[in-house]
């Protein structure tokens, strides 16, 4: 199992698919591609995902401001919007926090 990562996240945050379904797509299309092409190095997924989660943030303010002012009455629409971007938050300061630990690690190490 590959675990949740957060290219994971945004695709079942966008698709609604669970995890597995998520991996089985992301494995029949790795063996219809070239792997070499289309990879990402570390640095840019991280900027992706940052990218995708202000967007998640900027969706829900929206939404938010749109029930304020009376444009929407839909309310479940706005805590899902909300939600998603809480749980897209806080899954990227746990990503951060690993980074930082092995960061540290990294640095205890001696050469």
């Amino acid at each position: 199992m590959d675990g949740l990562t957060i290219s994971n996240l945004n695709t079942i945050l966008k698709t609604g698919e669970t995890a597995t379904q998520v991996r089985n797509d992301k494995v029949n299309a790795q063996a219809l591609d070239n792997p070499a092409q289309g990879a990402k190095s570390f640095a840019q997924t991280l900027k992706d995902a940052v990218n995708n989660v202000n967007q998640l943030q900027v969706k829900s303010d929206v939404e938010m401001q749109r029930l304020a002012t009376g444009q929407t009455k839909n309310i479940p629409e706005v805590m899902i919007a909300s939600e998603k971007a809480d749980i897209a938050f806080k899954l990227l300061m746990q990503v951060r926090n690993k980074i930082i630990d092995a960061y540290q690690e990294v640095m205890k190490m001696q050469v």
